[in-house]
């Protein structure tokens, strides 16, 4: 598998895992926001921060380079973010009378926590993006 040393590097794909799953965790609790009153419901957590650490770690990144040398092998796919991602219920807090766990402060605070956590990704990305654009116009 042939990999683009500029934008295929160890901190793009750690920073594109970690923002698919902060947007996944997003969802998740714009998902439990939306069942807020719907009884039964059970608030959801989103994590995948121990298992990007896992695939980053240096025995993960010592992997064979698979080579198609025949037109009937098939091409190896790179790991999606789901396979990165486990949704879980969420444990602990209060459970209301109508069986429902959700919790508007708790919730919130997680929105505001993945939105902060995702802008300053993005900012590192772009900051990275503006670094290799301004060596590459300066040659």
């Amino acid at each position: 598998m042939m990999i683009d040393p500029i934008t295929n590097d160890s901190s793009f794909y750690a920073a594109r895992k970690a923002l698919d799953g902060l947007s996944r965790r997003q969802e998740q609790i714009g998902q439990n926001l939306a069942n807020v009153d719907t009884p039964d419901y059970r608030a959801k957590n989103v994590t995948f921060e121990s298992a990007l650490r896992q695939a980053l770690s240096p025995s993960a990144q010592d992997e064979i380079d698979l080579t198609l040398t025949r037109p009937m092998h098939l091409p190896v796919q790179e790991s999606d973010s789901a396979s990165l991602t486990q949704v879980s219920l969420r444990c602990g807090g209060s459970v209301r009378a109508d069986g429902n766990n959700v919790d508007i402060d708790v919730e919130l605070t997680q929105a505001t926590e993945t939105e902060l956590r995702y802008e300053t990704l993005t900012q590192l990305v772009n900051k990275k993006f503006s670094l290799l654009k301004q060596i590459a116009s300066s040659r």
